[in-house]
């Protein structure tokens, strides 16, 4: 990408560039006109635009200041993008999906992974499902069976809630500057949660897990969804 910001590693950027791991994302997000989409973190925007492109508007919560316009430039004639600079932290996911619940999708920082997702398990009732780039050590925890060394607090509370299934594995190269240890694809999915936090340890319902499945074909790349 021409002109490409230069990543500040105090606030934990690592963008991604891959084209072939950026297509296999948006295949499994698989967004459709009126899908009610968030990314949290767009950076430069290799996956804010593609999905803009498919459903044709956009929210985007960006904290660096310095990536808001160029990203708004690149956007204006692809879709409808609201770009909002903010801590995701510190911003009412309900505000945002005042009439269908949000598809949320983000390249997490490690340092903040776990702090953002049990923020949008405050909002649960407010999501039908998230697509998360996370280190691969989050999303076992994520998906951990009851008993495994994984298994904690973020396995209970996510489990709780959605249905979390893993899903395609990314090399390091894949993102500049690359990330120490190994990078893996996530999704959870509320609407397929159960009633107990071992019924729904593992996999997502077909409905939910088709488009994750049918973007990842090799046997190590599965999907996770919250709904």
């Amino acid at each position: 990408m021409s002109g490409a910001a230069r990543p500040k590693k105090h606030i934990g950027q690592h963008f991604l560039h891959d084209r072939d791991i950026i297509e296999r994302i948006v295949a499994a997000v698989a967004p459709q006109p009126g899908d009610a989409l968030l990314e949290i973190g767009p950076g430069e925007g290799v996956l804010t635009l593609p999905l803009l492109r498919a459903a044709g508007a956009l929210t985007a919560i960006e904290l660096d200041l310095d990536l808001l316009e160029p990203l708004r430039a690149r956007a204006a004639e692809v879709g409808t993008l609201q770009l909002l600079h903010a801590d995701v932290l510190k911003v009412d996911l309900g505000m945002l999906a005042p009439a269908r619940p949000l598809r949320i999708v983000g390249n997490l920082p490690y340092y903040i992974s776990s702090p953002i997702l049990f923020h949008c398990l405050a909002y649960a009732t407010h999501i039908r499902d998230m697509h998360f780039m996370l280190q691969q050590e989050v999303v076992e925890r994520m998906a951990a069976a009851p008993g495994g060394k994984d298994y904690g607090r973020l396995s209970v509370m996510l489990q709780l809630a959605c249905t979390v299934e893993p899903l395609l594995q990314v090399s390091a190269g894949a993102f500049r500057p690359p990330p120490q240890g190994r990078i893996r694809g996530g999704a959870a999915d509320p609407a397929g949660a159960r009633g107990t936090a071992a019924g729904c340890a593992c996999g997502a319902r077909a409905s939910r897990a088709r488009g994750l499945r049918s973007a990842s074909q090799d046997p190590g790349q599965r999907a996770a969804r919250r709904a």
